[in-house]
């Protein structure tokens, strides 16, 4: 297969340090969920013409973000990294298991099914998630079979959509450990890295990851969460208004992925 990185403009590079400026704005701002709009983003506005390429590049810009936050939680003792080890090691197989089987799937199948995904994600951030639980919790013989199972099916998914996945990620962190929703966010960064780098090392081995734009993607993210971070501060106090109008956001942008692919699911 031919290397994106021949067939991009210098427009189309300039307009993905804009999309991730967008993804990190809309991170830093809300906080989970931002990602979902990567692979959308790469397709319909950067112009990345092969669903796939999209999506392994993705994952590898998104595993780059969350390894840049983990550090920062991690600073902040919100990380449980036995937890997160394991955690991770069923997700890493999961993932593995998922990209291979995104790949054989048609593109315009698998952006058909990135919608569906994406309604399902929106009608998560809807949600109130309630923060109580025990912050000092460990890994222990009780939650570990609940972490392995939990994590190798998160893994899946996120391996197939080549997503974060952590709107996934944090309630199973919660429901296998009883963890509060803070330590969870900080646990399921390591989640993230480790998923989206399988993913990405995956779809790699067969050409498709963009690493030019990958990179220009990740800058863009990095200005992008700054400016966020400061909006969220001064809207804090509408956080359930913000969550509500990017949930809205995310369902238009489904719905027009929907509209432009659900012929390849019945093709």
């Amino acid at each position: 297969m031919d290397n994106a990185v021949t067939t991009l403009s210098l427009l189309q590079y300039a307009l993905g340090a804009g999309a991730g400026s967008l993804v990190g704005f809309t991170l830093g701002l809300v906080g989970g969920g931002g990602s979902i709009l990567a692979v959308p983003l790469m397709v319909y506005l950067v112009g990345v013409k092969d669903p796939h390429m999209a999506i392994g590049t993705s994952a590898f810009a998104v595993a780059a973000n969350a390894f840049a936050n983990v550090l920062t939680h991690a600073r902040h003792g919100t990380v449980r990294w036995k937890i997160a080890g394991v955690f991770a090691l069923a997700g890493v197989i999961g993932a593995t298991l998922g990209s291979t089987l995104g790949k054989a799937v048609d593109g315009e199948k698998l952006l058909a099914l990135f919608a569906i995904l994406m309604l399902v994600v929106g009608g998560l951030m809807l949600r109130n998630r309630k923060g109580g639980g025990d912050p000092n919790v460990d890994l222990n013989a009780a939650n570990a079979p609940k972490l392995a199972g939990t994590g190798l099916a998160t893994g899946v998914l996120s391996g197939f959509f080549g997503i974060g996945g952590g709107f996934l990620i944090v309630p199973s962190l919660m429901y296998s450990t009883g963890m509060p929703i803070y330590t969870a966010v900080g646990t399921s960064l390591v989640g993230v890295t480790a998923f989206g780098l399988t993913t990405a090392a995956n779809y790699a081995l067969d050409g498709r990851v963009d690493w030019i734009l990958a990179a220009v993607f990740i800058g863009g993210g990095v200005i992008g969460g700054m400016l966020g971070a400061r909006m969220a501060k001064i809207l804090s106090t509408s956080k359930g208004r913000l969550n509500t109008i990017f949930a809205g956001l995310i369902f238009v942008v489904a719905i027009y992925m929907l509209y432009r692919s659900i012929g390849a699911l019945f093709a």
